[in-house]
């Protein structure tokens, strides 16, 4: 099972909202959001909700991928969120999830007995490239137990 298959079948959000996990590895997840008119807000564009998610979604990809052999010591768990949306976002917005610290060093902080913290930046894309939102999910990885 792929992770976006693997998120969809496990986070009811992900797959209300029919998104689409076009690319995933361990630094890099891309997450595309439909255009679906029952998502849009007042002004025919995709709801500031929808594309929080589409955000946080693409984030967890990056941590799932970037992470996944640690997943029987720790949890992935979102820290704090931060949004800014900086132009009218209309029609499919991609969103591109970066993870923000190299991998091998978190995994070092929780082998010394750490709950790391990280970030992963997201770009949030219109079809015409323009950039329509940033976001940073802080994520940590809390140990079993």
């Amino acid at each position: 099972m792929s992770i976006g298959e693997m998120l969809a079948a496990t986070v009811p959000m992900a797959r209300t909202l029919n998104l689409e996990f076009l690319e995933t590895t361990p630094e890099k997840a891309v997450v595309a959001l439909p255009d679906q008119s029952e998502y849009h807000n007042h002004v025919g564009g995709p709801h500031a909700g929808a594309m929080f998610t589409l955000g946080e979604t693409a984030s967890g990809s990056v941590v799932l991928a970037a992470f996944g052999e640690q997943l029987a010591r720790a949890v992935p768990l979102a820290v704090s969120a931060e949004i800014a949306y900086r132009k009218l976002a209309m029609g499919v917005v991609t969103a591109t999830a970066v993870l923000g610290r190299p991998a091998a060093d978190v995994v070092a902080e929780l082998d010394a007995g750490g709950r790391p913290e990280f970030p992963v930046t997201i770009e949030i894309r219109r079809g015409d490239g323009a950039v329509t939102g940033e976001m940073t999910v802080v994520w940590t990885l809390r140990p079993n137990g």
